[in-house]
């Protein structure tokens, strides 16, 4: 098998998305050699690559802050370089509208450019144009991801890996069990528009959407190649019609609404996760778990908050790899939750201080005491309980 170069690392992130970046970020601050792998040129995946420019809310809606460390400091990290602002008054209102809870709305490149600075000063190792084609395995570990790139095909070796890819790419790729759910056809557009509704960046720039989460059309389960080809040609097609309506209607003409970038990947929201130690199901809302490593909200409505249990970051079959972001263990309801960006954060950061930890003190992710992971997340200033913020 072709091998034109190879790596060791003690921690290797597969997927530059807002959950891959918060786990290198965990991973290298706490002197972990730290290797951080993304196919496209841009961090933050959905966030900048999918132009979904929403930094959903870190607060339950009624004032409470519930999501700290890494997550709160990637919703600032956003607006270093570009507009946006954290509505004021969130922390003394009461069933808040979703844009007045402690939520921003932030520019994509301005996102990229403040995560290229803390992910250099991290000291990680930056992999950018650079595909995951592959995992090795021996017994239950994986034991090296292959990846591709102008170098050639090579090999990045680690003690501990976190799957942050979206579509638990190295859990599928290690012959992991990995359960699918459907999907709906999505896509945003950073647009300019005379228009200004929705989410709007600055006067005349804002996200046109097109589909969402009752869309009809891809609901078939999983991910393909095929299937993300078409998915992403759909989706254009249907923003195309979207402007030849409003132009053949006299609502706008192309000097007045026209496309300014278009999504660098598909935006898909549920494809495949691993089958985890634990899986966070719908109704388990302020269920307490002795394993919590982290507290979120609900984006949808206030009031609902939720603890995500160690368990959910690992994987049955698989002892050195964590999950972090949309590819956990969590289905139904609780997908809904654990998908989107502060969320993420949250967990890329729980599984980054979890690999870094693993890795140091030469033991399996699923070995490591879930207590000691506890410990490191709050001294990273992150509430691991809910009931440390609802005394």
């Amino acid at each position: 098998m072709r091998n034109d170069f190879t790596k060791r690392y003690d921690v290797v992130v597969a997927g530059g998305g807002v959950a891959g970046v918060a786990a290198a970020l965990a991973a290298a601050r706490r002197g972990a050699k730290t290797a951080l792998i993304e196919k496209t040129v841009l961090w933050g995946g959905l966030a900048t690559a999918g132009i979904i420019f929403i930094y959903l809310p870190l607060c339950d809606g009624n004032g409470t802050q519930v999501t700290f460390g890494i997550s709160e400091e990637l919703l600032k990290t956003g607006l270093k370089y570009g507009p946006g602002e954290i509505p004021p008054g969130w922390s003394s209102g009461r069933n808040l509208a979703e844009e007045k809870r402690y939520r921003v709305v932030f520019s994509p490149a301005s996102m990229v450019l403040g995560i290229d600075e803390l992910l250099q000063a991290s000291g990680c190792d930056l992999w950018l144009d650079t595909q995951l084609i592959d995992a090795e395995t021996a017994g239950d570990r994986v034991t090296a991801v292959r990846v591709a790139n102008k170098s050639g095909i090579g090999r990045l070796e680690a003690a501990v890996f976190v799957d942050a890819s979206g579509d638990a790419d190295v859990a599928f790729f290690a012959g992991a069990d990995c359960p699918v759910a459907a999907n709906a056809l999505a896509s945003w557009t950073l647009e300019y528009s005379k228009q200004e509704s929705g989410a709007v960046l600055a006067p005349g720039i804002r996200a046109s959407i097109v589909g969402g989460s009752t869309d009809p059309d891809f609901t078939e389960p999983g991910v393909s190649g095929r299937m993300v080809s078409d998915f992403v040609m759909a989706g254009r097609e249907r923003y195309r019609r979207q402007l030849a309506e409003a132009y053949a209607s006299g609502a706008a003409d192309r000097f007045g609404r026209f496309p300014l970038k278009l999504p660098a990947m598909p935006d898909l929201r549920h494809t495949r996760r691993i089958d985890g130690a634990f899986t966070l199901q719908p109704g388990m809302e302020w269920r307490a778990f002795e394993d919590s490593v982290g507290v979120c909200a609900d984006w949808r409505c206030c009031g609902k908050v939720w603890e995500l249990p160690y368990r959910s970051l690992l994987p049955k079959t698989l002892s050195n790899v964590l999950a972090a972001g949309r590819c956990i263990s969590s289905e139904g309801d609780a997908w809904e939750v654990t998908r989107v960006i502060p969320v993420a954060a949250l967990t890329g950061e729980a599984a980054g201080t979890a690999a870094a930890l693993a890795a140091e003190r030469r033991t399996t992710a699923a070995e490591l005491p879930y207590a000691d992971v506890q410990q490191a997340m709050r001294k990273a200033g992150n509430p691991t309980r809910i009931a440390e913020l609802y005394p």
